[in-house]
């Protein structure tokens, strides 16, 4: 029965991929995805639906691991500084807690099967063991491990998807701020010497960010 139950998982998963990368490919998204100049035309031609069709297309970047700096830059550029990180951050949000759910509750076999002897997700199945949510939140804080392999890595782990999605969110919007903010900039005014010293702040912050988990892992005893 559990074998039964195991192969329905795996065809599913594979007939819900199959079907999602037909639909990107009737309607010609498959190229668009790295085309930034298309990209930005197609989600404002669409009005008030691009908003939607942003996050769509970012959570299928996250469930198809597929780069997503490029995506949040757009987002910058098609929407302004402050909706494109506002969009940035939930669709990527939303793209990691659909992928974190796969893993948990329709191809977990499969993923620990094939990822079992994978050093970033027995380093992260180890340290979400002894060190839970803050091992989850040094992780997202600093990318150590790539973000689309530490949402499937997480889902086989025993955090709870709330406190995966909300740690996400809060730790993921600095950067896509600041990302989608400097695009927006630069889209809008082009280069001048107040992007110039908007650029120095952004690097400053980052700077401090960055600073932030070795902080935190020394003060939690976090061995990364």
């Amino acid at each position: 029965m559990k074998t039964n139950s195991g192969l329905i998982k795996i065809v599913a998963t594979l007939c819900v991929i199959g079907l999602v990368f037909f639909s990107l490919n009737a309607f010609g998204l498959t190229d668009k995805l790295t085309d930034v100049k298309t990209m930005q035309a197609w989600f404002q031609s669409l009005g008030i639906w691009g908003y939607l069709a942003y996050i769509l297309v970012y959570i299928v970047v996250a469930v198809f691991m597929l780069p997503a700096s490029a995506l949040t830059i757009i987002g910058g550029i098609a929407f302004g500084s402050i909706a494109g990180g506002l969009l940035s951050v939930t669709g990527a949000t939303i793209g990691g807690t659909v992928a974190f759910i796969i893993a948990r509750y329709v191809a977990r076999d499969t993923i620990l099967e094939k990822f079992c002897s994978n050093p970033i997700f027995k380093k992260i199945e180890e340290g979400a063991a002894k060190n839970g949510t803050n091992f989850l939140i040094l992780t997202r804080l600093v990318p150590l491990f790539p973000y689309n392999v530490q949402n499937y890595a997480y889902g086989v782990t025993s955090i709870n998807v709330f406190t995966f999605a909300l740690v996400s969110f809060i730790t993921m919007t600095p950067g896509s701020f600041i990302y989608a903010f400097l695009a927006g900039e630069i889209a809008t005014n082009g280069f001048s010497i107040v992007l110039l010293v908007q650029f120095t702040i952004a690097g400053i912050v980052l700077f401090f960010i960055s600073l932030i988990p070795n902080y935190f892992a020394k003060k939690k005893g976090i061995d990364i």
